[in-house]
This record gives structure tokens, C-alpha cells and sequence, in this order.
């Protein structure tokens, strides 16, 4: 083995850019895999002749997992060599891919989406892992890049799916996604180094460590509920922007995706945001970001004062302003998050990110109430307040480090 397969997890020099695009490629394509089957369900359904509410179990047991691999999975990346994990769980992805392509049924569908969800959580192992790697001085600037590949992974994950189900059929996305996975998952192997794992306790200690965790550090508690009120609005706008679009523009769920990629734009500005985190800190990153974030929904109020097609460019530019925020603003809790306690980074990432997708799950289901009670109106109105609580929270701990 070659000396870079034995780093320990402070290294003193900046990592090579070939190294953090793999690690961006390898959290975006593991992430995205939870997404895929969101625009395909209308096709799936009509294949296994099952109606809308029984189809949609999909995405929601995929969810499950994902949240449950996060809790359960996800600190193990502190007991074991994480290079190790992290092929071991890429492999099992690419397996339960492959059954879902091959599904026969909607049952076994349901069980290969729920495998899906859970071996995911490979993504939550490849962050923590860069944190790692990074040297403090470019630490925010190396897990913004991982980051914004994790979530072009999302943004993009439905416009693609949504073109290759159209064309070759819902089981070629499955089939696509194993190949890309597979590949990924042997380059991952292949570039990163052995990890030094940062605690020996058994696996039930560990999990018992999160709770202590939690207790004892009060940096993690805050950034994760103010990252969890701004996955409210991002969850709400993203769960209902399809039907908006069409009841208010007429417009097909093909346009609804294709907004994916202006929040993908915003995203890939997330490095930079990292490197503001590093020169003048992640806390201070935050409140410009949750503000960004709350500025951004709010600006959807002036919608009806404006003509149709200015109404389409201020949507457009408030996803790329939100997503932006979002994506700066987690990437300034993490970096937070993880200089608490290097031993002990994949569990910290545990605990932040199963807030995360409370928000992203209270969201969705707020953000349909809302839409169906007080029409748009009522999602922007929501998603500002919940950004305007978290700029509050930051705000309120501006005397802080943290």
C-alpha cells in the first residue's frame, strides 16, 4: 500500500482536486438514488396496474430507510475504516438498485426501495469522510464541494430519471443507476486512504453515545434545529412547486423538474461559501445564509402583483437565492459541527442530518396542508416563517463562536 493509505484523519496538506471530485460524484450519485423514483411512479403504477396511494409507499419506504440508515448506519463510520464502509455500502446500493430494476411486483419493490434508502446513507459516510481528509484550513471549502455534489445529486436526480423513464423505460433508470454506483463506489476504494477509526466502544455504546453527544454539545443542538427549520421551506416548496405550476401555468411535470436546475445553480456556489466559512467563520456564514434563505421565499409574496412570465423569472430566482442559502448554510453547520469532536464525526453527521430530514419530512406534509388550505400563498408564507425562525436562532447567537 502506497502512503496515502495510511493517513490518519489530520492531514497537513490541501487535497488534491481529483480526490474531492470523487468524493462530490460519489455523495451526489449515492443520494440520488433515493429520488429517482419520484418522477417515474405514474409509470410504475400503470405497469403493476396499482393505484396512486399504493405506488406512492415507493418513495415513502425509501425515505424510511434513508432516515433509518442515517440513525442506525451512519455511526459506524467512527468504529471502522471508513474506506472499507464505504465500498461495503456502495456495493449493497448497487444490489438493492438492481432489484429494483429486476422487481416483479410492487411488493418486491417495495422491499428493494426500502434496502435502497437504507444502504444510501453511503452519501453520509463520503462527507464525513472529507472532513477528515480536509485540513482545517480548507475544511468549509472542501465539504462545500462535497456537498454541492450531494445535492446536485438531488436537484438533478428527478429530470434525469424523469427523461430516461420517458425513453427506455422506468427498470433502465435502476439498471443506469447500479452501473453508476458500481463505478463510483471502485474509484472511491481506489483514491481514498485507510481511516484510523476514531473510537474502539461496541456498536450498542456507540449508538448510546448519541445521546450524549446531543446532551453535551449545544453547537450541535443549535445547528441542527436551525438547518431543520430551513429543510421546512425547502421541503415545502419543492413538494408542492408541481402542482403550483400546474393549476396556476399550465405548465407539465417535466417543466416542474427542469426547475431542478436552477437550484442546482445555486448549489454550486456552495464552495464558495465554504471558503467565506473559512476566512470568517462558519457562524457568521450562517446568518447570512438562513437570511439569504428567508429573503428568497419572502420575495414570492410580490407573485400575483407581476405579469405570467415575470412571475416564472422571480420563481426562478428565488429557487436559485433559497437553494444557495440552504446549501451555504449546511455546509457552515457542518464545518461547526464537525471541529466539535474529530473522533466522532459520522455520529455528529448522524444527528445533524436526522434533524435535517424531520424538516425535510415535517415540510412536505406541512407544505401540502398549506397549499390545499391557502393555495401558494400559504407555502411561501410558511417557508419564510420557518427561514425567518432559523436567521432568528443564528441571529440570537451571534455573540458565539458557534
Amino acid at each position: 500500500m502506497s502512503a496515502i493509505n495510511s493517513v490518519a484523519a489530520s492531514p497537513a496538506e490541501t487535497l488534491p482536486g481529483p480526490l474531492v471530485f470523487t468524493l462530490a460524484a460519489g455523495a451526489g450519485l449515492s443520494v440520488a438514488s433515493i429520488y429517482y423514483s419520484q418522477p417515474m411512479l405514474d409509470i410504475i403504477g400503470k405497469q403493476f396496474n396499482v393505484g396512486v396511494g399504493a405506488v406512492g409507499m415507493v418513495p415513502m419506504l425509501t425515505q424510511m430507510g434513508y432516515a433509518l440508515g442515517i440513525l442506525l448506519l451512519a455511526p459506524l463510520g467512527d468504529r471502522h475504516d471508513r474506506r472499507a464502509i464505504i465500498l461495503i455500502k456502495g456495493l449493497l446500493l448497487v444490489a438493492a438498485l438492481l432489484l429494483c430494476g429486476f422487481s416483479g411486483g410492487l411488493n418486491a419493490l417495495l422491499i428493494a426501495s426500502f434496502a435502497t434508502g437504507l444502504t444510501a446513507t453511503v452519501a453520509q459516510d463520503i462527507v464525513p469522510a472529507s472532513a477528515a481528509l480536509a485540513p482545517e484550513r480548507s475544511r468549509g471549502k472542501t465539504v462545500g464541494t462535497v456537498m454541492t455534489g450531494l445535492l446536485v445529486g438531488i436537484l438533478l436526480s428527478r429530470v434525469v430519471s424523469g427523461v430516461v423513464a420517458e425513453y427506455f423505460g422506468w427498470r433502465a433508470m435502476y439498471w443506469l443507476a447500479a452501473a453508476l454506483v458500481l463505478l463510483i463506489s471502485l474509484a472511491l476504494w481506489r483514491v481514498l486512504p485507510r481511516f484510523t477509526p476514531g473510537t474502539s466502544v461496541s456498536y450498542p455504546r456507540l449508538l448510546l453515545s448519541l445521546a450524549h453527544l446531543w446532551r453535551h454539545h449545544q453547537t450541535l443542538r443549535r445547528a441542527a434545529l436551525a438547518q431543520g427549520l430551513l429543510s421546512v421551506g425547502f421541503s415545502a416548496f419543492w413538494s408542492t412547486l408541481a402542482l403550483m405550476l400546474s393549476d396556476r401555468f399550465h405548465l407539465d411535470s417535466a417543466v416542474a423538474g427542469a426547475f431542478g436546475l436552477a437550484g442546482a445553480a445555486g448549489a454550486m456556489a456552495a464552495p464558495l461559501a465554504g471558503s467565506v466559512a473559512d476566512r470568517i467563520g462558519p457562524a457568521r456564514v450562517t446568518i447570512v445564509g438562513a437570511g439569504l434563505v428567508t429573503v428568497s421565499f419572502a420575495l414570492m409574496f410580490l407573485l400575483p402583483a407581476l405579469p405570467l412570465p415575470a412571475q416564472l423569472t422571480l420563481i426562478v430566482l428565488s429557487t436559485i437565492g433559497f437553494d444557495l442559502g440552504v446549501q451555504a448554510t449546511l455546509v457552515a453547520h457542518q464545518t461547526l459541527v464537525y471541529s466539535l469532536a474529530p473522533e466522532a464525526r459520522s455520529r455528529l453527521n448522524a444527528l445533524l442530518f436526522t434533524v435535517v430530514f424531520i424538516g425535510m419530512a415535517t415540510g412536505a406534509a406541512l407544505g401540502s396542508l398549506a397549499l390545499a388550505r391557502w393555495g401558494w400563498n400559504g407555502v411561501v408564507t410558511l417557508a419564510t416563517l420557518a427561514g425567518a425562525a432559523s436567521f432568528a436562532l443564528r441571529l440570537a447567537s451571534r455573540h458565539l463562536k458557534n
